[in-house]
């Protein structure tokens, strides 16, 4: 007699929660880097695009299932 396991979602692991909101994460970082660094204008020019992206994107990922 065999169980069969059932998985939580039928979505692709690359595309779950878990990964995704850590990717989103870190390209808010890597804005607020972008941010507070003294050494090229156009990273700093660039950082509130890239922190806006990680943001829409935390947010966007967060209502993907587990």
């Amino acid at each position: 007699m065999t169980k069969s396991v059932k998985r939580k979602s039928h979505w692709p692991a690359w595309a779950r929660r878990g990964l995704m909101e850590n990717i989103a994460t870190v390209l808010i970082a890597i804005g607020f880097l972008m941010l507070f660094q003294p050494f090229a204008l156009s990273l700093y020019t660039y950082s509130f695009i890239t922190m806006l992206a990680g943001t829409v994107m935390f947010i966007i990922v967060s209502k993907f299932p587990e």
